[in-house]
This record gives structure tokens, sequence and C-alpha cells, in this order.
């Protein structure tokens, strides 16, 4: 499938957000399962999203809740070490830029995007939704479903411009150049835009090759705390030290 709004074909590890009120935040779910399929075609259940190492919500629980948040923060972490804050502009402009340049093309075939404003998502009005996402799901594209007469679209740092073409073949509304797309206008409201500074630490303006990122992973795997270079205090539950012995099998 096409990096377009969904993966279904791909399975990683994300960051999420969840977002709540204050009088929900107990009832968040520890975990979601998803439909899948293996490896043999056959239905399959997939943990989809775990908030939690303990899947249990915080108000039935009778011990400690801990967090599974460090993987994912130490991947976004060190996507933005590695990229800095002129990397992570240039990935956010390469989206937007192509989100302008499809929109463009789209209004110029005659399909009306709901949204003034934009960054890497638009909203289309169309006659036939149904007839669009049958077309889009042919061509191996997920479009967002919003309801009958209106598609949604969202385009990331995977999307190329032939994934562009392959959209806008839906459409029929031609194709987009590389050109087009370099000079393609922001979709961000002017007074909305950003202008303070950001990821200003050296961190974030120091590791920006390879090798230089490897060193400093290998730096603070060096500052770590092993059963290699002493004892690891008792602290949770995923903390506590057990005899070697405990460990053979």
């Amino acid at each position: 499938m096409r990096n377009v709004s969904a993966f279904p074909g791909l399975r990683w590890p994300a960051r999420g957000v969840f977002s709540t009120k204050d009088e929900f935040k107990r009832a968040l779910p520890g975990r979601i399962i998803g439909v899948s399929i293996d490896a043999q075609n056959q239905r399959a259940l997939r943990m989809a999203l775990q908030t939690r190492e303990q899947h249990i919500k915080r108000e039935k629980a009778t011990s400690n809740i801990c967090t599974a948040q460090a993987l994912l923060a130490n991947m976004a972490a060190m996507y933005a070490v590695f990229h800095g804050p002129e990397g992570i502009k240039n990935i956010a402009l390469k989206a937007s830029l192509l989100t302008s340049a499809l929109k463009a093309k789209l209004a110029a075939a005659g399909v009306q995007t709901v949204n003034k404003g934009h960054f890497d998502t638009i909203t289309l009005s169309v006659t036939d939704a149904p007839a669009i996402h049958a077309k889009a799901q042919a061509a191996g594209i997920n479009f967002r479903h919003i309801s009958a007469t209106q598609v949604g679209i969202s385009l990331d740092e995977t999307t190329s411009v032939e994934d562009v073409n392959a959209i806008l073949a839906v459409f029929n509304a031609g194709k987009v150049t590389e050109t087009e797309v370099e000079s393609a206008a922001s979709g961000i409201p002017a007074d909305i835009q950003r202008t303070s500074g950001y990821l200003l630490h050296p961190v974030f303006n120091s590791h920006h090759s390879e090798t230089e990122m490897m060193r400093y992973i290998k730096w603070l795997e060096n500052k770590d705390l092993s059963l290699n270079t002493s004892m690891i205090s008792l602290g949770s539950c995923t903390m506590k030290l057990n005899a070697a012995t405990e460990m053979i099998p």
C-alpha cells in the first residue's frame, strides 16, 4: 500500500498522543487491540496501541501503574537529534509543499477543498465519496472516510511526487512535477507560522551524520547503570534485582 493517510502493509512502533479532559484521564485504555492478518493471510489480533506496561485502567489498579513510553520517547528524541532543527524543518516543508501542489492540481480539475489552510492534510468536497474510495483502494491507496460527500487525504515525509500523482490519477487531475512542488505556496496562514527558535540545545545541533550519531548513542550507553558496572537499586517492579541462578531458566 502507498504511504498515504494509512499504512496497512507496515507495522512499527510510533509515538502517539492522547488528549482528554481531566475527569476522563483514569478511564483511558491501557491498550487497544486491532484486527490484522498474519503471514498466512489469516485473521489475527494485534496490539495497535499500548499506553502502559500493565494493560489495566487506573481506576481498577491495585498497584502502581507503569508507563511504557520509554522506547517511543527515545525514538522521537533520536529522530530530533539526528535531523536537528533544519532537518525537521525540511521534512515538514516537503510534506507541506507536496500537499499544496496536490491541492492546487485538484482545484484546477474542479475538486474543491473544504479547509482554507493546511499543513499536510486536506479535506475534499466530492459528489460520491464511496466511488472515490473504491477507485483509490483499487490503486492501493487509503483515504480518510469522512462522509458521503467528503474525503480526507494526509501526506507525510515518506510521500513522494509519484505518490501524489497516483492520488491525482484517482481524480483524473493530471500530474504534478518536481518544479511545481518546489514553487508551491505555503498552506499555513502567515499569522500562525512559527517565528521563534526550536531544538536550540547543542545536542540537537551536533550529531547529524551516521558516525556522529552512533558515537553519541554509544556515549549515552556508557553512562547507563547496568549489572556489569554496579547493582541496580530496588525500585519499580521492572527494576528488582534477581540472583543469577534465578535467571538461568
